[in-house]
């Protein structure tokens, strides 16, 4: 019950978000907005408030905002300061690429959160591992060594040992070393690496308590971070250099299950990585998604010239139809797996 509930929350708050930030910018930009939905497929519940139906449908795999100029046949039944299609190429890209933009703002929202809740993750001059064949393990340093000066100046933080070793490549070092409540040298000499100094440890990582402003450069320093880390998964899968392992929903659920059974810092965590994941993923050219929608916004503006709109909806037709096959197929995998 817990995974199903946990599940319910994350999915519907990264959907929300994402559709939200379409809408504040759909309205903002002056176009009318038809529906407001969470979800595909028949409706199970709605409201209208003034233009606006919001409602809820039966598949809770996506969402959607439906605003005037999207569907031609729509495009008489308003005037053109308030449809889509008459909006400068710039204003329509904006509404486009506000869902994505909104995930990534709610990963910075619930990192700032977990920061400010459980501090801040800061590495610590203690040595947390050390690496094999490295010039560390040569000099004798241990995990849980702890490393108070460098050549006889005392160091106060790991970026400062960092910018000690870094600046003196092939250089013999003397760290002043806490073992065990006892202070002992150690000389090192740091490898080059690509002419900075190296000599192979990782740091204690422990969170330090934080304040908001602090909290929140956190945030998007760590958003920042694993985004480039997933694009760069991501390309790794492209060229073959790692293994295509995707997961759908039915695997996405499950991971949130464990997260929640171990607290709520972790669930919040997971949430942001998937928030940046779908903010990442609706960037991407398929059919059907923002991304694809933000590259023909571009070649008009390039072109000058609009897509055939006819044209333009099939191809986001079929593209949605291939996508939904594509998670029927997920879903199978994952089920399979989830059973064997």
């Amino acid at each position: 019950m817990l995974t199903v509930i946990a599940g319910i929350i994350v999915f519907g708050l990264l959907i929300f978000i994402h559709e939200l930030g379409h809408f504040l910018v759909a309205k903002r930009a002056g176009i009318r907005v038809y529906e407001f939905a969470l979800g595909f497929g028949p409706k199970l519940a709605g409201v209208r408030r003034g233009d606006t139906e919001y409602t809820l449908r039966v598949v809770p795999l996506g969402g959607f905002v439906r605003f005037a100029g999207l569907d031609p046949k729509e495009e008489e039944e308003v005037p053109p300061e308030q449809n889509y299609k008459h909006k400068p190429v710039w204003q329509r890209m904006a509404v486009i690429a506000a869902g994505p933009f909104a995930n990534f703002l709610l990963a910075v929202f619930l990192f700032t959160a977990v920061f400010m809740f459980q501090g801040l993750p800061t590495p610590t001059t203690t040595v947390a591992e050390v690496l094999p064949d490295r010039p560390a393990v040569e000099a004798g340093i241990r995990p849980g060594d702890r490393i108070i000066a460098v050549d006889g100046r005392e160091i106060g933080s790991w970026d400062e040992l960092v910018a000690e070793i870094s600046a003196r490549p092939g250089e013999q070092l003397v760290l002043t070393v806490e073992r065990d409540g006892t202070r002992i040298t150690v000389p090192v000499v740091p490898e080059a690496d690509a002419g900075v100094g190296r000599i192979g440890i990782a740091p204690d990582v422990q969170p330090a308590p934080a304040g908001f402003i602090t909290s929140l450069a956190g945030g998007v320093q760590y958003t920042v971070q694993l985004t480039g880390l997933i694009l760069a998964f991501l390309g790794q899968m492209i060229t073959g250099q790692a293994p295509a392992d995707v997961g759908g929903p039915v695997r996405i659920v499950a991971e949130i299950g464990t997260a929640a059974q171990l607290g709520l810092v972790p669930l919040l965590h997971l949430a942001a990585f998937l928030s940046i994941n779908v903010g990442l993923f609706n960037l991407l050219p398929i059919p059907a998604l923002d991304g694809s929608r933000l590259m023909f916004l571009g070649w008009e503006g390039l072109t000058r010239r609009p897509l055939n709109p006819e044209r333009e909806g099939t191809f986001h037709l079929v593209g949605f139809a291939l996508l939904l096959l594509l998670i029927m197929v997920i879903t199978y995998r994952d089920i399979a797996q989830l059973v064997m």
